[in-house]
């Protein structure tokens, strides 16, 4: 099993900026694709961003492109989501996930993925 543990999030006001971070242990970090999905109270679980084993790749959903960006430091075990011009439409907790695969149709599908992490909670206020 891999642990996946997010921080970074909190209450911030729209057009404003936060760095989540997924802190990966259990398992050889590099050797998974790595994910960022959110889900909003009563909404479905929705695809963020993903980024292959080696960084090389990334896949945006199209509500964030631009604004959002994935990054991986396999050194550090960590993969990061910073997010610039916040929007309360982005209020929701973010998870992250890491995947055994590597990059395909799948890395937008929550099933797509292995492990997951407990969430990070980003709150943005109008």
């Amino acid at each position: 099993q891999v642990q996946l543990v997010e921080s970074g999030g909190g209450l911030v006001q729209a057009g404003g900026s936060l760095r989540l971070s997924c802190a990966a242990s259990g398992r050889t970090f590099s050797s998974y694709a790595m994910g960022w999905f959110r889900q909003a109270p009563g909404k479905e679980r929705e695809f963020v961003a993903a980024i292959s084993w080696s960084g090389g790749s990334t896949y945006y959903a199209d509500s964030v492109k631009g604004r959002f960006t994935i990054s991986r430091d396999n050194a550090k075990n960590t993969v990061y989501l910073q997010i610039n011009s916040l929007k309360p439409e982005d209020t929701a907790v973010y998870y992250c996930a890491a995947a055994e695969g590597q990059f395909g149709g799948w890395v937008t599908k929550a099933h797509g993925y292995d492990y997951w992490g407990q969430g990070t909670q980003v709150t943005v206020s109008s």
